[in-house]
């Protein structure tokens, strides 16, 4: 099935009946018109906001590198060099986020997949970064080149799956100082997706700048009008700063291209175990990162960062999907549009299998970042094992809880067709509908069409092997790969990348990365 076969409206997700490829909805910008959800009164968003400037003009943010503190000194802040303690008020904070942009677009190397972020805008993300990888007829395993070559071209065939994360399964056998030349490669020529840069250094984030603009045919000066590359910062939380990612988020930045500040904030663990003081740290620590950005670059493009859950006080272990973290996912959304920012969240779950806890624990927190306004959900579809597996049963199963989504988003039509008056007056009282002219002239395309579900009978399913929806999952992700068409992209652009890539490898082993 060719791209046009994937893009044809309605129609597109028909094509399917008639052996044209698995129904999917075809590739579209999504926004949500639903107001979000607000936890908080205003009350208590002062509250957080208040606490957080403590934490950052009091406390104080750790960073480990010479140049951040630099920058910051610059503005004003108090840096203790001794302690590597920076600290700052609350005036160079909101003058950072007064420059911050409110919305900007990413764009790949086919135009038609441009993403806007910001204001009312949703795209969804591959999952990123486990080191395993699983499907149900080879079991788990060490991440791989090959598996990660198959994730992403499953990214590229799902519609519902808008960008590339950071190494969608980290391909183990590969060197570890160069393997992301590997994925930004298979990244760029297996797909035409926007993707996550590596920030670990700036040697892998001018990386991922440097192949985007090859791909794209610009120099880095165009590309950094015109941003085609967005990468992560994790805080150490709690408020460590570590010298790799200062380098990365710097290199970034000075090229215009979107950075994602993003503490990872388990309650109980990285901070203390209540949902207000979680939060109220996270945001420090993000208004720490979204600072430096534009201490940088003054009008960079930034989004604000949120992956706050809770772990079992039992274990430790991290949970995602629960009440905790959806009302975090919603809380983060309130405090991102406080300050004028996209907003970054994810649909997390903890289970270990593709089964009911896969399924409620993502819807679940699916919903908290939706309705919590939600621009980028990142690791979208894939994850599984609280994060340490990309699961090729479990993308199948987050597309078609991202497709319900989508449809779920989309406006109702309202037209005089649409309220059915002569239809309804057209049936006997008593009567149906199944035959009726309205009926017939809408029925391939009234409803959404799930890939997933199977709505047969007892008898039909039972005779058809039974399969629950993990194993008719499997049978999916197979049938895409084979329907998989690898996008065009022109010889001499190839070769350039590959150039590129030799030679980067040369001169990381050399030592310079």
């Amino acid at each position: 099935m060719g791209r046009e076969g994937r893009s044809g409206g309605r129609r597109g997700k028909a094509a399917g009946r008639g052996g044209g490829g698995i129904p999917q909805l075809p590739w579209r910008s999504v926004t949500n018109p639903y107001p979000p959800i607000e936890i908080l009164d205003e009350e208590r968003m002062e509250a957080l906001h208040a606490t957080s400037m403590r934490i950052l003009s009091e406390l104080g943010i750790r960073v480990m590198g010479e140049n951040v503190m630099d920058l910051f000194e610059a503005a004003g802040a108090i840096v203790d060099r001794e302690t590597s303690t920076i600290r700052i008020d609350e005036s160079i904070v909101m003058a950072a986020v007064e420059s911050a942009p409110s919305e900007f677009t990413l764009t790949p190397r086919n135009p038609a997949k441009r993403l806007r972020i910001g204001a009312n805008n949703l795209c969804f993300g591959l999952v990123a970064g486990p080191p395993n990888v699983h499907d149900r007829i080879n079991g788990r395993r060490s991440g791989n080149i090959e598996d990660y070559r198959n994730f992403i071209r499953l990214a590229q065939h799902f519609n519902a799956i808008h960008l590339i994360g950071n190494q969608v399964t980290s391909p183990m056998e590969l060197p570890a100082n160069n393997r992301h030349l590997d994925t930004y490669f298979a990244n760029l020529t297996l797909s035409e997706l926007v993707f996550h840069c590596t920030a670990i250094g700036r040697g892998r984030a001018m990386d991922g700048i440097e192949m985007m603009a090859i791909a794209r045919g610009m120099s880095l000066e165009e590309m950094a009008t015109d941003p085609g590359v967005i990468t992560i910062i994790s805080v150490n939380s709690p408020r460590l700063f570590d010298k790799e990612m200062g380098d990365g988020l710097i290199a970034m930045s000075e090229h215009g291209q979107a950075v994602t500040i993003t503490p990872f904030t388990l309650m109980g663990a990285m901070t203390p175990v209540t949902l207000a003081a979680a939060l109220a740290q996270q945001n420090a620590e993000a208004l720490f990162g979204v600072t430096l950005t534009q201490l940088v670059n003054p009008g960079a493009p930034v989004m604000y960062g949120a992956f706050t859950s809770n772990v079992d006080m039992r274990t430790g272990a991290p949970a995602f999907g629960t009440p905790e973290n959806t009302k975090a996912n919603m809380i983060a959304g309130q405090l991102a549009r406080r300050y004028r920012l996209p907003y970054r969240t994810s649909n997390a779950n903890a289970s270990n299998a593709v089964d009911l806890q896969a399924a409620y624990e993502t819807e679940m927190a699916t919903w908290g970042a939706v309705m919590g306004g939600g621009n980028m959900i990142y690791h979208g579809a894939g994850w599984l094992e609280g994060g340490l597996t990309a699961s090729y049963e479990k993308l199948i199963l987050d597309v078609e809880i991202l497709q319900n989504m989508m449809e779920f988003l989309a406006p109702v039509p309202f037209t005089e067709d649409d309220l059915g008056f002569e239809a309804i007056k057209s049936v006997q009282t008593g009567g149906h509908f199944f035959g009726a002219a309205h009926t017939m002239e809408r029925y391939e395309t009234a409803f959404y069409r799930p890939m997933l579900s199977d709505w047969t009978n007892y008898e039909n399913w039972e005779a058809a092997g039974a399969k629950d929806a993990a194993e008719r999952a499997t049978g999916l992700w197979q049938r895409a790969l084979e329907e998989y068409q690898e996008p065009p992209m022109d010889a001499a652009v190839r070769e350039a990348l590959e150039a590129y890539v030799a030679r980067r490898k040369e001169e990381i082993g050399a030592g310079d990365p």
